[in-house]
């Protein structure tokens, strides 16, 4: 009904014998002309806002001009520009001229802003999904348009993908790929900025939200806490312009997305924002209709509060001058479950939320509920001894298991501290392969929390056997420190090679949790996979580590140990650049013990030279 009701509405002019269009380009824009905007200053319902024309601004953007405007209005003047109503309807001379979206300063004294043409969103409204775009349509493409070929579905990369080795995911080093990419963190040095669009964060405790900051701020986004509102009662069934236009990332137990403003319906789409989100291409996010709680007015920035209320729909495009919806559209999303054991009382313990899928977000996302999960129960400052394990259930490769341990000293782990996590690397490994697009069907964590310190601290070593004769075995005491107590100690022993008799050995003494397994680098999303569980040795073990001659090499999937030197030679491909990977080869003694190992050491043993 919004759809046909902005129909007939644009179609007036028309219908009374007037010549011109529902549209206005920039051509016709002078300085001093009136209008109006439409945005969702309180509630879901839009309202007017004067605007008058100060100018138009040629090749603001690569083949975009701007339009500068002023907005005054009661509420305007005190919060001038406003983060959150990117994207509201601009109307000159009764005719839709674009979308509020950009400001000329971060301390604005006077409600000025700039508004991009309608004419570049009215493209990307209008513009076809690719052939076989795989978070959408599967493979399978769009109707009537050529299939995409395997190779082409299966090297699909976008903005927001992970440049990096397969099997070496890393949150922090993405967040920075994406924001070099992007380019839309608050930059004194532009004269102009676009609106930042405000993320809305329900059910996040205060670290939870610091995390979320730390990695969606320089992507343009202002994250804010906000409460849960009251459901659908009262919220548009459809988009209608000047209405809230969100874009959920975390919705259930806890949510996350942004909040804009939709500035033009046609049918079943809507284009919206008036600039881009992260400027990712085609993409898929869920969307939604919301409502806005209040306008926060700010000498810094002012910014709408409000939260989603209704999903709808799918965001198909991000580009530079709009985001579009499809109603239509169903976008990918799997379910997280997080249960936790250990605290007595706690008036909630399992969580559950479902997450959108994209190969930077959903990283971010899962160490965003995890955190916020352990953060809402286990509001502790005491010491704590914890393990998370995990489930990861991708869709036509079965399950993959994984854990994660530590001690946290005065507190459960902060929410940053689980974007390093084997889980959060995990996901960001199998969505990242270069290999195939597969689909995570849901994840399942168990956090188990003790009160104690289940830690031995290493404050030194003896070494027994200062020197012993090749192939013989050299007792190592260690000196182990709990939190209270006495010290104590364990023997621990290690056989030394017979190809290191004359020579004087270093023997390492690590905690097994930092000492990493011999795996050959992955060269299939199945291997990758199958390394997953096997990153390192036992957690709760010291690793006892000599180095010996030669050299391991990890070659195809599969990996030897102790060859000689002249061997990488005769392996390495002589049609071909890719060859064996070599690494130092080490003899190791893994022992396992009761607590975790904080702490590493070294000795020197003689070995007798051979008789």
């Amino acid at each position: 009904m919004v759809g046909l009701g902005l129909g007939l509405w644009v179609s007036l002019p028309l219908a009374q014998g007037d010549a011109k269009g529902p549209t206005i380009g920039v051509d016709e824009i002078k300085e001093g002309m009136k209008g109006y905007g439409l945005t969702v200053f309180k509630g879901t319902r839009p309202e007017r806002f004067d605007v008058e024309v100060v100018g138009v601004v040629r090749n603001f953007r690569p083949g975009q001009d701007l339009i500068m405007v002023k907005t005054p209005h009661p509420r305007l003047n005190i919060t001038r520009n406003v983060r959150g109503m990117s994207g509201s309807p601009i109307y000159l001379d009764g005719r839709l001229a674009g979308a509020y979206a950009y400001s000329w300063s971060t301390f604005p004294i006077e409600p000025v802003a700039g508004v991009t043409p309608i004419a570049p969103m009215l493209v990307e409204l209008r513009r076809p999904m690719p052939p076989g775009f795989w978070p959408l349509e599967g493979g399978q493409g769009v109707p009537g348009a050529p299939a995409a070929s395997a190779a082409q579905q299966r090297h699909q990369t976008s903005l927001t993908s992970f440049d990096g080795v397969p099997g070496e995911y890393d949150l922090t080093k993405h967040a920075q790929q994406v924001a070099a990419r992007v380019g839309l963190a608050p930059d004194g040095t532009r004269p102009v900025l676009a609106v930042a669009t405000p993320m809305f964060l329900t059910g996040v405790g205060d670290r939870t939200a610091r995390a979320l900051r730390t990695l969606f701020e320089p992507l343009g986004f202002e994250p804010m806490q906000v409460g849960a509102g009251q459901g659908t009662a009262g919220t548009p069934e459809h988009y209608e312009n000047g209405g809230v236009l969100g874009v959920q990332f975390i919705r259930g137990d806890l949510s996350a997305g942004g909040i804009g403003t939709a500035t033009y319906v046609e049918g079943r789409k809507v284009a919206g924002f008036g600039h881009p989100m992260m400027e990712a291409g085609d993409t898929s996010f869920p969307a939604c209709v919301g409502q806005i709680f209040w306008i926060n007015a700010s000498e810094l920035h002012s910014s709408k509060i409000g939260e989603c209320t209704r999903p709808l729909g799918t965001v198909i495009q991000d580009r530079q001058s709009a985001i579009v919806v499809d109603e239509t559209k169903v976008a990918p999303t799997f379910p997280v479950r997080v249960e936790i054991l250990g605290v007595v009382g706690a008036p909630k313990t399992v969580w559950n939320a479902e997450v959108a899928e994209d190969r930077f977000m959903t990283p971010s996302l899962t160490a965003a509920v995890l955190g916020a999960a352990v953060e809402g129960t286990v509001s502790e400052r005491r010491d704590v001894t914890w393990q998370l394990r995990s489930k990861l259930v991708v869709a036509g490769h079965g399950n993959v298991e994984l854990e994660d341990v530590g001690v946290s000293l005065g507190g459960t782990p902060d929410s940053g501290d689980w974007q390093g996590s084997r889980v959060v690397r995990t996901v960001g490994d199998i969505l990242n392969n270069p290999w195939q697009r597969v689909r995570l069907e849901r994840l399942e964590a168990t956090f188990t929390v003790r009160f104690s310190r289940d830690l031995w601290r290493l404050r030194g070593v003896e070494l027994l056997d200062p020197v012993v004769d090749a192939g013989e075995r050299v007792r190592i005491r260690l000196k182990l420190l709990e939190v209270a107590g006495p010290e104590q100690s364990r023997t621990v022993e290690v056989r030394i090679p017979t190809e290191l008799a004359g020579k004087e050995v270093d023997i390492e003494i690590l905690p097994g949790h930092e000492v990493p397994q011999d795996l050959a680098p992955p060269e299939s999303l199945p291997e990758l996979l199958a390394n997953a569980p096997r990153l390192s040795h036992a957690m709760k073990a010291v690793v006892l580590q000599i180095r010996v001659p030669g050299f391991g090499v990890a070659y195809r999937g599969k990996v030897t140990q102790r060859l000689p030197h002249f061997a990488l030679d005769a392996l390495r491909p002589a049609t071909s650049d890719t060859g064996p990977d070599s690494y130092p080869s080490y003899v190791r003694t893994v022992v396992p013990l009761d607590r975790y190992l904080e702490g590493r050491d070294r000795v020197r043993v003689r070995v007798r030279a051979s008789r």
